[in-house]
């Protein structure tokens, strides 16, 4: 493939990876792939199954690709569909379970994450959160939705999607609380 300099321009690589261009969608594809594949991995616990749902997202992106306005940012609009997919991924794998209890007072506390922590614990703490929480907490915590966006979403109510936060969030202060004392112990 011959790289010409005018493929450094993205809003040029767009245009011609939407007219059909195999180069641009190639190069595009190589640009995003490693930041959407960790897009999907923090909604999918299998990497394989993730980096699976990933092509499946870049299929719909040069599918859809003549619909991009060059409003907002081109990651944005391709990780958008990456969650979308991991969602329908999710939703084809076995209904998704969300915990009914409702917690609406207390959505506020935050998780505080010690910089200690590698970033392969975090993730590890997060995969281990049963679905529902983990959904929400990624779509809330790592992707910046609205609970009524996240609501629509999921097709749940935004008191569920709250209280789905609030859940995950405990869980995980919880389990860093108890993975710090664990450490604290085993380093004296």
């Amino acid at each position: 493939m011959k790289i010409i300099t005018f493929y450094t321009n993205e809003k040029l690589l767009i245009k011609k990876a939407a007219s059909g261009k195999r180069e641009a969608q190639q190069w595009l594809y190589e640009k995003h792939a490693p930041k959407m594949l960790s897009v999907c991995r923090q909604y999918i616990r299998d990497l394989h199954f993730a980096e699976d749902v990933m092509v499946q997202g870049f299929l719909k992106v040069f599918t859809h690709l003549n619909k991009f306005k060059f409003e907002g940012s081109f990651e944005g609009w391709i990780r958008k569909i990456m969650v979308r997919e991991c969602i329908s991924y999710l939703r084809k794998r076995h209904p998704i379970i969300f915990d009914g209890e409702i917690l609406e007072n207390h959505v506020q506390d935050y998780v505080s994450i010690g910089s200690e922590l590698e970033v392969e614990e975090i993730q590890t703490l997060i995969d281990g959160l049963p679905e529902g929480y983990k959904l929400v907490f990624g779509l809330y915590a790592l992707e910046g939705y609205k609970h009524s966006e996240i609501a629509e979403m999921l097709q749940i109510s935004e008191s569920t999607s709250k209280s789905q936060l609030f859940k995950a969030r405990k869980r995980l202060q919880e389990e860093l609380k108890a993975l710090e004392l664990s450490e604290r112990t085993h380093s004296h």
